[in-house]
């Protein structure tokens, strides 16, 4: 099985990777607007996505590039820290931490898509520079990108993983343990927890 070749989505070239997509379809195109706002508004509110997923999997927060938790809408260059089950990142005191690297909005009224957002995540240090270290079970080349679209009767929500390799470049105690939980999601465990995710924002 090959990754989709998305627009937005980097290229697979190490590691593994998942393609994880929820579709709600809608003959009312009405409906299907309205569908769609509530979808972006669910994607933008980060501190909310295990609420909606009902606490299966991670626990997700938006932080400022100081680190202090944000309680407003997500931007480039903000982080997001991640409490995933189970034993924590010892440097990162627990949490595993993404930066968003890309983030931008598509709007067209011919094709397919009508509308779509993109966010795209990559492993990085804390914000408050406690370590150098990268604080995430996955290398830095690792990407996840989400993309939410609206077409004239589905909405859908697709989050794409690319180039997942266990990081090794931390302490004794978090190589076992980023090994551990790479191998896990190279074997479908993470996919739960992103399907869960995807098929939660498509309920609206």
């Amino acid at each position: 099985m090959k990754p989709k070749e998305i627009k937005g989505v980097p290229s697979q070239e190490k590691g593994s990777f998942h393609d994880t997509e929820s579709i709600r379809l809608s003959e009312d195109h009405e409906n299907t607007i309205d569908n769609y706002a509530n979808l972006k508004d669910r994607l933008l509110s980060v501190n909310y996505w295990n609420y909606y997923t009902k606490d299966v999997g991670a626990d997700f927060k938006l932080h400022d590039q100081d680190g202090n938790l944000k309680k407003r809408l997500p931007e480039k260059d903000d982080f997001i820290r991640i409490d995933i089950p189970g034993p924590g990142n010892f440097e990162a005191r627990g949490f595993d931490w993404v930066q968003i690297t890309e983030m931008y909005e598509n709007k067209s009224e011919e094709g397919e898509i009508l509308e779509s957002l993109l966010i795209e995540c990559r492993p990085s240090a804390t914000p408050d520079k406690i370590s150098s270290h990268i604080a995430h079970f996955y290398a830095a080349e690792a990407t996840s990108t989400i993309i939410i679209s609206r077409g004239k009767d589905y909405i859908k929500a697709g989050i794409y993983g690319r180039n997942e390799s266990p990081n090794m470049d931390v302490d004794i105690l978090d190589k076992a343990r980023n090994l551990a939980i790479a191998l896990g999601g190279m074997v479908g465990i993470s996919k739960i927890q992103w399907k869960a995710l995807a098929d939660a924002l498509v309920e609206c």
